[in-house]
């Protein structure tokens, strides 16, 4: 099958490596620079250092040329949330697409499937999501992913397309609940970020979060991402699966998190605009945060964890002050 990435960053990248290895795959880059160095060295130096492109893998900055070459194929969007809609707004009416990027779009709080619902009504569309590192994936490390859509076509396509010995594609015809939980684990894990890092700052004591601290905020995390789909048409189930508790669980607790690692310099107090500058990479959840509280509010769900990191996330509360604002909340029942 002919495959289009659009999009050049560390996840696009792994997925074009490993999908080239059977499909004709096509990476582009928005940049003409990078396209030309990614062409020369056969590698992305600066997303995915250590990874060799294959010879097969072509790659280029023309996007009329990359649309052609998926025409009868598969589009897997691997932008960050911000640059979803202006993609999918250029696409043909009959392009297949999948989108890979995790988050709720920044003034609209528009999940992934809304936009494309509101731009592609009659297309087919669907999400790949579940709990993977770039790393690992190019490296061939075993991972399990999940494509979510409506259209059973377009999940037999997804799992032809990426399913193979290092990587397990299950489908889902829940991309509600799929997107929700790529999103708000995003969030969970700053949170849970902050308090591993107040807990690497010293020696164990009294109000110092540790790692029941971090259990019981992986596991209400999870509560609160269900509620959350629950109001907005997913689910339950789809929270015990790979996008939800499966990607809670390695966002939150895994070292190559660029969530949780944005979390753990905040506790060491360094001002935002310092831990993302350095950071190099986005951080969906430093951007998702605010809109996830936006829409609960919204529809009256209660998310008080979502309500501490965007505090500290605006400055509005220091980290060190945030768990013992959770920890006073007033007892209640655990449903």
């Amino acid at each position: 099958m002919n495959v289009s990435f659009l999009g050049a960053g560390a996840w696009g990248t792994a997925l074009a490596v490993q999908a080239a290895a059977r499909h004709a795959v096509m990476l582009w880059a928005r940049e003409p620079s990078q396209a030309r160095a990614l062409s020369a060295a056969r590698e992305n130096a600066r997303y995915l250092p250590g990874v060799t492109l294959p010879p097969a893998l072509k790659v280029g900055a023309d996007l009329d040329s990359a649309l052609r070459h998926a025409r009868a194929g598969l589009v897997v969007i691997a932008t960050p949330m911000s640059g979803l809609r202006g993609l999918l707004a250029l696409l043909p009416a009959d392009a297949r697409v999948l989108w890979l990027c995790k988050g709720f779009e920044a003034g609209t709080g528009r999940l992934g499937h809304e936009i494309a619902r509101e731009l592609r009504p009659q297309a087919a569309a669907g999400v790949l999501s579940g709990p993977s590192f770039a790393e690992e994936v190019a490296r061939g490390q075993p991972t399990a992913l999940v494509a979510a859509s409506s259209d059973a076509a377009l999940n037999d396509a997804a799992a032809e397309v990426f399913h193979a010995d290092a990587l397990r594609v299950y489908t889902s015809t829940d991309p509600v609940g799929v997107e929700v939980g790529g999103a708000v684990k995003n969030v969970m894990a700053i949170a849970t970020g902050l308090c591993d890092g107040l807990a690497a700052q010293g020696a164990p004591g009294p109000g110092v979060p540790g790692l029941n601290a971090r259990a019981a905020l992986i596991t209400r995390g999870l509560t609160e991402m269900t509620r959350l789909g629950l109001a907005l048409g997913a689910r339950a189930d789809t929270f015990m699966g790979l996008s939800g508790l499966g990607d809670l669980v390695l966002t939150a607790t895994g070292e190559l998190s660029r969530n949780r690692k944005v979390g753990m310099r905040l506790a060491q107090g360094l001002p935002l605009p310092q831990v993302l500058a350095e950071l190099g990479h986005v951080a969906e959840g430093v951007y998702s945060a605010p809109v996830v509280l936006a829409r609960a509010r919204a529809l009256g769900v209660e998310m008080p964890i979502t309500e501490a990191v965007v505090a500290v996330l605006e400055g509005r509360l220091r980290a060190d002050e945030a768990p013992r604002r959770l920890m006073s909340r007033e007892a209640r029942a655990e449903g």
